[in-house]
């Protein structure tokens, strides 16, 4: 160590001394060439030699001939479907309207968050690891190919070069929501992977984004648990919380991307086999009340974007940026992948739930019924009737297992005294089990008879919260005086008129088999529960619980004129009398 520590301060002491007092280094000669090769930018040319707005600089005798422009241009491009505005600052996109779609102000819907993207990065922008790059090619001034007002179908690219970075990416664009890029970036003599980027979420930071990913033949994020057979190509789906910033994923995948409850940004490469994504995560302090906002009252939001691009360098792939709309996506497949029979579409990009097979077909239903009442909020009610009347065999069917119920409950009742005594773990008290089973047999008494009706009208119930909760057709759907039927209703109407209804359904049926104390206490609790619940459910949502307690109670009207009707109230009365003589 003592020697080592001399050796040090030797050499520093030496190196001091030299500075100090000995000659000082002679420049190296170098070729003017080799000096301009190591030059970030070359030197403006004088002003009679300045080149024209969005033209290439003249080109110096140099192995690699800077190529960018002298000033920021703007290239927007305009369809039926949207206007997209591109700076020539960075080669990407400042504005992104969607024209069919508005805000919920009625304002023309920017699929860009202003905000977001100031801080996190524009669309299209070119994502790297090297964040010095990533900023370099976020900020230089490409060569437009185009400027001014385009109409589609266009291409439009964007070159860059200097001593040590060239770029080149080419987006082009046809009369649908999809966009066609190539990308490709050298530095220092090396092929870059730079993947094309959406980073920063969508117009609306305050509606909850997500990662989607359609994978090849492995669920994404977790390398080598195959799919297990019931559906083919699963789609990995993570809310913001479980979304990693930064993080590449290689596996093989169909498509992928982010969205949030009605418009998606997703990406299809043209090789799935061998891209590769790298998942993006942010924060961003936006008001609580974005109509009044105030810098001291904020909530702090995730702010999710995806970047993909091939492994080799050289990025070709397509992007749909728009609505969710369940047509369109079923319409745009993804490239097929080697080795893999079957190719998805885009459709599974929306999260129709478990029950999935009835929002399809119940969603076109209500489709083709608003086609021919002309609102939404009718074509709920209308469906809503139907599905009722529909499922009055099973009210019938609920009523007689109730009312057989009810008859043999004494029966049942001595059963249990009979075997009161016994411990609950005691063995007898399975046969006690056996008997009250034999006993239900013997009278034709259904033990599920009573909850049946409830069971089947479940499915629709989901569906319809799944349908009201993702289908784009459905934003912004007017009904009197609620402007948004996927959204809650404002003035909490709604959800006072499901307890009111509620309460007076609960009442209107006989419950022969329930205790005359535990039927009161559910005529108050179940529907402040239910008007609980439906407080942040959708408004069209509410409007078919509304809806079917209306009909329910119609039809139980009727049924209690019924001889099955006037047994069940009989019955009930006459429970109630015992148990007022007992207290």
């Amino acid at each position: 160590m003592i020697a080592f520590l001399a050796v040090m301060i030797f050499l520093i002491g030496y190196q001091v001394v030299l500075k100090k007092y000995g000659p000082p280094p002679q420049a190296q000669q170098q070729p003017p060439a080799q000096q301009q090769q190591v030059q970030t930018a070359p030197a403006p040319p004088p002003p009679a030699q300045l080149p024209a707005p969005g033209k290439p600089s003249p080109a110096p005798s140099v192995a690699t001939p800077a190529e960018q422009a002298a000033n920021e241009t703007e290239t927007v491009i305009e369809t039926d479907l949207y206007k997209i505005t591109f700076t020539n600052r960075g080669g990407q996109v400042k504005s992104w309207i969607l024209k069919k779609y508005s805000d919920d102000h009625g304002r023309p819907l920017d699929l860009v968050h202003s905000a977001a993207a100031q801080q996190f990065g524009y669309p299209l922008s070119l994502w790297t690891h090297d964040e010095n790059l990533r900023k370099k090619l976020a900020s230089v001034l490409y060569v437009a190919s185009k400027t001014g007002p385009q109409s589609a179908p266009a291409t439009i690219t964007f070159e860059y070069a200097d001593a040590e970075t060239t770029v080149r990416k080419s987006f082009t664009f046809d009369d649908s929501y999809i966009v066609k890029i190539t990308a490709d970036v050298t530095h220092n003599g090396a092929s870059m992977w730079a993947m094309p980027a959406w980073p920063a979420g969508f117009g609306d930071a305050t509606v909850a984004s997500s990662f989607a990913a359609q994978t090849v033949d492995y669920a994404l994020l977790h390398p080598g648990k195959k799919w297990d057979g019931l559906r083919s190509n699963p789609v990995e789906r993570l809310a913001g919380k479980q979304v990693s910033g930064g993080n590449t994923i290689r596996d093989p995948f169909f498509w992928a991307g982010t969205s949030d409850q009605y418009f998606a940004a997703i990406f299809l490469p043209d090789d799935p086999g061998n891209d590769a994504l790298v998942t993006l995560h942010n924060e961003l302090q936006v008001p609580k009340n974005a109509d009044k906002p105030d810098p001291n009252d904020t909530i702090k939001v995730s702010v999710l974007g995806t970047a993909v691009g091939h492994t080799n360098g050289h990025t070709s792939l397509r992007l749909f940026a728009g609505p969710k709309d369940l047509r369109l996506l079923d319409a745009i497949t993804a490239t097929p992948a080697q080795g893999i029979a079957e190719t998805p579409n885009l459709g599974s990009l929306v999260d129709l739930g478990t029950f999935a097979i009835f929002v399809r077909p119940l969603f076109v239903w209500v489709r083709w019924t608003n086609q021919h009442v002309g609102n939404w909020g009718w074509a709920i009610i209308v469906v809503t009737v139907i599905i009722n009347i529909a499922l009055l065999p099973l009210r019938l069917s609920s009523m007689k297992s109730a009312l057989k119920t009810a008859k043999i409950q004494p029966l049942m009742q001595n059963i249990k005294d009979k075997y009161k005594k016994y411990d609950l773990r005691d063995p007898r008290r399975q046969q006690m089990n056996q008997e009250i089973a034999a006993l239900m047999k013997e009278h034709g008494v259904n033990p599920a008879g009573g909850c049946l009706p409830l069971v089947i009208q479940l499915p629709f119930l989901w569906a319809f919260y799944s349908m009201l909760g993702n289908l784009i057709e459905l934003r912004h759907a007017h009904w009197f005086y609620i402007h948004d039927l996927s959204s809650p209703d404002p003035y909490k109407i709604l959800p006072i008129l499901i307890v009111i209804s509620t309460f007076f359904v609960q009442r209107m049926t006989p419950q022969g088999g329930m205790d005359p104390q535990q039927q009161k206490m559910m005529n108050l609790m179940m529907p402040l529960m239910l008007g609980f619940i439906s407080m942040n459910l959708s408004a069209g949502l509410c409007l078919y619980w509304i809806v079917g307690n209306i009909v329910a109670m119609l039809l139980q009207l009727v049924l209690n004129r019924t001889s099955l009707g006037r047994q069940q109230r009989e019955l009930v009365a006459k429970r109630a009398r015992k148990q007022a003589l007992k207290s």
